[in-house]
């Protein structure tokens, strides 16, 4: 009978592997799961809040609003904050930051993931412009935003991006998983179903910043009249090239 190599020769036989790198991290290696070979992933961002924690948490609920035009963006978004949309715990909620003198990001969702949101985001803008000496593009911020959401610990976080740059106006759409969709308007929020039945029917490509405001606070009066969890005014957010402008009105008829 035959014996291989490894079997006739094995007591003096000389295993390459012996003292190097590899040799002494092989027995650590056993007991370990997966592959040594495969990348290694981290664990994802987990909570342990129950159902109840959930109904108590502060949220936006919301209306927000994005649209662009050829002079720039307008961002409308409501002033309410509740808990879990039955309570109103606050009337007076500012929903847009800016982030960047071009760029603003306007929330939906929980208020403290939102704000620690924005807070990074406004930090990693910060950075590349003391780097590079220039603002982020619009669609590298969508795509830093997008990763932010996807890989970050925030909780329960839905924006919308806008901003103006060397390519014109930009408004995009961001969700928990990591999506960026870019679009010519666009609406997040609890009352997004209402809003976006009025940006349907009044946007138009050729439309000046102040008829986009009218636009825009009409979605937010539509969503208010149907949305619990919207409502209590208005704010305006104005979008050019150098500025960004943000203005609250406690009644949406002041805008109309």
């Amino acid at each position: 009978m035959l014996l291989s190599v490894r079997q006739r020769y094995d007591p003096l036989m000389f295993d390459p592997r012996d003292g190097s790198e590899f040799g002494r991290t092989a027995p650590r290696l056993e007991d370990s799961v997966g592959s040594p070979y495969e990348p290694q992933v981290g664990p994802l961002p987990e909570n342990d809040l129950s159902d109840a924690d959930l109904e108590n948490v502060t949220k936006t609920g919301t209306t927000i609003v994005g649209i662009t035009t050829p002079d720039g963006v307008v961002m409308t978004s409501d002033m309410r904050a509740s808990l879990a949309g039955r309570v109103v715990s606050n009337k007076n909620v500012q929903k847009v930051e800016e982030i960047q003198p071009n760029a603003a990001l306007s929330m939906s969702g929980s208020v403290g993931g939102a704000q620690s949101y924005i807070r990074t985001l406004r930090a990693e803008a910060n950075l590349y412009e003391a780097r590079r000496g220039e603002y982020m593009s619009i669609s590298a911020l969508a795509t830093m935003a997008s990763n932010l959401l996807r890989g970050g610990p925030f909780f329960m976080v839905v924006p919308i991006l806008a901003g103006v740059d060397d390519e014109g106006g930009h408004v995009y759409s961001l969700d928990p998983s990591g999506s960026s969709l870019s679009d010519d308007y666009t609406a997040q929020g609890s009352g997004m179903p209402y809003a976006l039945g009025v940006l349907e029917q009044e946007y138009g490509d050729d439309l000046t910043m102040d008829e986009a405001v009218t636009v825009g606070a009409q979605a937010i009066q539509s969503a208010s009249e149907r949305d619990t969890a919207s409502g209590n005014g208005i704010h305006v957010t104005k979008i050019t090239r150098n500025e960004v402008e943000i203005v609250g009105h406690t009644d949406v008829d002041d805008v109309l």
